[in-house]
């Protein structure tokens, strides 16, 4: 199974220049737990809730006055629409991430998460038996 099967297509983002306020409406806007930072279009970083504790213990201001390019996690970790969900997984294991972008170059297309990867699990169970099923058939004697 591929990341595009089981990505989310639709990546919300915002401007490293924003104020952490914005980008915290948007999040609640759109009702998703990170927002993409861009930098002249493209993407640059990752903003998640975590980012907004650390940020507001470490600056000690108003979200307001604390642009995403301070507290934004960079530089931004991706994978390929075409990669294996077991290669995504194995990507977020080892980067220690929840989220993680899809993309082809630097055009992002999805983005693919931890729920994104529970909920495919069925799906990879499937796959696997039918994988088993198919080499026991071909196994010679």
């Amino acid at each position: 199974m591929q990341v595009a099967d089981a990505m989310t297509n639709e990546v919300v983002t915002v401007a490293a220049e924003a104020s952490l306020h914005a980008a915290a409406g948007r999040m609640l806007t759109e009702g998703v737990g990170s927002v993409v930072v861009t930098r002249e279009g493209n993407p640059a970083g990752i903003l998640t809730e975590a980012d907004f504790v650390a940020a507001g213990h470490e600056h000690d201001r108003p979200f307001g006055e604390i642009p995403v390019y301070a507290a934004a996690s960079s530089p931004l970790v991706t994978i390929g629409p075409t990669a294996t969900l077991r290669a995504a997984a194995a990507k977020m294991s080892e980067e220690r991430i929840k989220r993680l972008p899809v993309a082809e170059g630097i055009d992002l297309v999805g983005i693919v998460t931890a729920t994104d990867l529970l909920a495919a699990q069925g799906d990879l169970d499937a796959e696997s038996r039918r994988y088993l099923r198919e080499r026991e058939e071909w196994t010679v004697d």
